[in-house]
């Protein structure tokens, strides 16, 4: 009896708990508490002279009083409990508390107005104060309460998110090693600590980075929708939003196919047959599910701080995107374009570094393509400011320790540029113009300061010049002349054009007087050059059939120029010039005519499998040019041979072609299965031993085989060489000659 009426009583207190979660006997409505996002906290930095926005969470409806110091204001929570203040700005000083208060109280104290500075990028920005050359040293002397530290923690995520996972903290020795890559941002904090020391007020820096990461993935929407150039990356970005009316579109076109699956499944299970595979869902319809893919660490990383108000912005990045040339500069202008229109406080200042050299160990252009783009960046995007560092590198170490001088050279943009400090060098030489002058380039410069000087008192170096009429770009010799560089080379007498620090190996010595570095720039006119016309006696009777160039090359032959179907007369020669040239604007060249082994235009191409074209044959008649050593060139040359085939083929000299090893992939190789395989399309002095060109491999595409004259190694026919990436530009020209 005792247990039955226990368990009534037990049973009554839950009818009656429920009752009361329901609402039924409800008296009081739950109270969300009073909640802002961490980007706020203790010892934190609001930037002075602007208005501040204070904004967060709190029940729907409810009213929120805000007040920091004397000024205090009250905002009302939206339907979905989010509401925003906004306070006058305020002038440098503290300490302040900040106190947000409705059903319950948020209190921070120590809240100092000041300057605050956003630290982006990847790992040269992440790289902490314990990694940098005099750790130990620095780090003791990281005593400054007139700096603070939030440290961003790493968060990539599919869509924008409200808050971040970090803390305020004033900068100790302690705190500055706390978390990171080894601590906190060796730039920033180093900038930070000139601007703290030089304008006297507390310097807030918010460091928000992540090594080896892709601009793109740091820019919101917003940036891409501003650059033109980036519009498939925008409709992209547009597709994986579930918010927007494209993927609602194409949500809507998926869904239908579902239902007509379903529909069809339905059918076929009734009629015991077999359901049609169901359809796929859309890869367009994801939302960014990599840390690398567009808005990503935006998302998760940016704009949870959006609308702290900031003074600006510090970047280092550029490593990840080392090979997107020009660009590159587009990307800066989205990502610049997209900050400042969330923050929405006008072209805030934004300043960055260009990337150090480092050895790649790949095309040595690529790099100063890459500094190149960054300095029109620079030179476009407004209140911008490039920190030039080619002299504090290391081409062995792509994160150099001398994070120092970094953060002293954006320092010094921002004091010059932001905070008005007239009497600062802050900028190195930058390209100004060039004149030719006989044989001999003068380059001015801009920002020579108190002159231009060498750093290591040497003759100046990475200055190169190329002549009108031959050859390619050659060290020239450079000698200071007041604001200009006077360029001059043995050999060089018709000089048009330059280019400076064009290497990813470049450590140039010119700089000013105040310990500022040139950094990489090219100018002038680069020749053109027809060395078909100029060499080839007859090449005027010739007639252009197809144009290839490298960027064509691939699993399909997209040709520049594709003429055959225009060809309708006999023709009684085939020619093939063949253009090489490499970094340094060196050119490779060859001709080479034979009688027409083939009436058919279509066959004379490259030999791609649909194609119909394959030859294992000799050629008659051979006529070669070529500016390259060792080609045996001439007129009515015998002894040429062709090997044309989409397949695979062996060492073997199934052929019998005179001369023609086993053992080696040269101008007798054997073709083998498959038909649509590695591919050949080589043309041969075999009486010579010569293979005078090769193009094989062509679907990989800058890893396909291309050379002229035998491969000094290896095989003699370029194969295996993957070496087409290697050239800035490969050409292919296929022409006949009418009877």
């Amino acid at each position: 009896m005792f247990i039955n009426l226990a368990w009534r009583v037990e049973s009554l207190k839950r009818i009656v708990a429920l009752l009361l979660c329901s609402g039924i006997f409800c008296v009081a409505t739950a109270q969300a508490e009073v909640r802002l996002p961490h980007v706020f906290g203790s010892h934190m930095v609001l930037q002075q002279e602007k208005t501040l926005i204070i904004w967060g969470w709190a029940t729907p409806g409810e009213t929120v009083t805000v007040q920091l110091g004397s000024a205090s204001v009250t905002a009302q929570a939206n339907d979905k409990g989010e509401w925003k203040a906004t306070l006058p700005a305020m002038t440098a000083g503290g300490p302040y508390t900040l106190t947000v208060s409705g059903s319950s109280t948020v209190k921070y104290d120590d809240i100092m107005i000041g300057e605050v500075w956003l630290c982006s990028g990847q790992s040269n920005m992440e790289f902490g104060l314990g990694n940098v050359e005099n750790a130990k040293a620095e780090i003791a002397a990281a005593n400054h309460p007139g700096i603070r530290l939030l440290l961003v923690k790493h968060n990539w995520t599919a869509q924008p998110q409200s808050d971040i996972d970090g803390t305020w903290k004033i900068c100790t020795p302690e705190s500055v090693v706390e978390g990171g890559w080894n601590g906190f941002s060796a730039v920033g904090y180093f900038f930070g600590r000139e601007l703290n020391q030089k304008l006297g007020v507390t310097v807030g820096l918010i460091e928000s980075d992540w090594g080896g990461t892709r601009i793109e993935s740091w820019t919101p929407p917003e940036g891409f929708a501003a650059v033109p150039a980036l519009k498939t990356e925008y409709e992209k970005v547009q597709l994986g939003d579930p918010s927007t009316a494209q993927h609602q579109q194409r949500l809507q076109q998926t869904l239908d196919q579902y239902d007509q699956w379903l529909q069809a499944a339905r059918k076929a299970m009734a009629a015991q047959e077999l359901v049609p595979p169901a359809p796929t869902y859309p890869d367009e319809l994801l939302a960014p599910h990599d840390l690398q893919q567009a808005t990503a660490l935006y998302n998760g990383m940016i704009h949870p701080l959006v609308p702290f108000s900031l003074r600006g912005a510090i970047w280092y990045q550029g490593e990840a995107n080392e090979s997107e040339g020009m660009r590159y500069a587009a990307r800066m202008n989205a990502l610049v374009d997209g900050w400042r229109t969330l923050w929405n406080e006008g072209n805030f200042p934004f300043y960055f570094v260009q990337i150090a050299p480092y050895n790649y160990g790949d095309n040595p252009e690529k790099l100063a393509e890459l500094w190149e783009a960054q300095t029109v960046a620079a030179d476009t995007i407004p209140n911008t400011g490039m920190a030039v560092v080619n002299d504090i590198g290391n081409l062995k170490n792509i994160h150099p320790t001398d994070k120092q001088d970094v953060g002293h050279r954006l320092a010094l943009w921002a004091l010059a540029k932001t905070y008005g400090d007239t009497n600062l060098i802050y900028c190195g030489p930058t390209f100004k113009a060039l004149a030719i002058e006989g044989n001999t380039l003068r380059v001015t410069f801009d920002h020579v300061g108190g002159g231009l000087a060498s750093r290591d008192g040497k003759p100046l170096n990475w200055f190169e010049i190329i002549d009108a009429n031959e050859g390619g770009f050659v060290r020239a010799d450079a000698r200071i002349d007041g604001d200009s560089v006077v360029l001059s080379a043995s050999g060089v007498t018709n000089p048009v054009a330059l280019r400076f620090a064009w290497s990813d190996l470049a450590e140039p010595n010119l700089m000013n007087s105040d310990g500022l570095p040139a950094g990489a720039f090219r100018a002038g006119d680069m020749p053109k050059r027809d060395w078909l016309s100029m060499n080839v006696p007859d090449a005027k009777s010739y007639q252009v059939v197809y144009d290839l160039s490298l960027t064509s090359l691939g699993s399909s032959i997209q040709y520049d120029v594709d003429n055959h179907s225009n060809i309708h007369q006999p023709f009684d020669r085939i020619g093939y010039f063949v253009e090489l040239q490499d970094a340094n604007w060196n050119t490779k060249d060859i001709f080479v005519s034979m009688d027409a082994f083939t009436g058919d235009a279509g066959k004379i191409g490259v030999p791609v499998f649909g194609s119909g074209a394959f030859f294992q044959q000799n050629v008659t008649n051979m006529d070669v040019y070529s500016n390259v050593k060792g080609i045996v060139t001439g007129s009515g040359l015998s002894g040429g041979n062709i090997e044309f085939w989409p397949n695979n083929y062996a060492q073997q000299n199934s052929a019998g072609v005179p001369n023609a090893s086993n053992d080696a992939y040269d101008f007798g190789d054997q073709p083998t299965d498959p038909p649509n395989g590695y591919g050949s399309m080589q043309v041969h002095n075999h009486a010579a031993r010569q293979t005078l060109f090769a193009l094989n491999h062509w679907s990989e595409g800058a890893r396909a085989d291309v050379g002229i004259g035998n491969q000094p190694k290896d095989n003699p026919d370029w194969t295996f060489a993957a070496n087409a990436g290697s050239y800035r530009a490969v050409r292919v020209c296929v022409l006949v000659r009418y009877r």
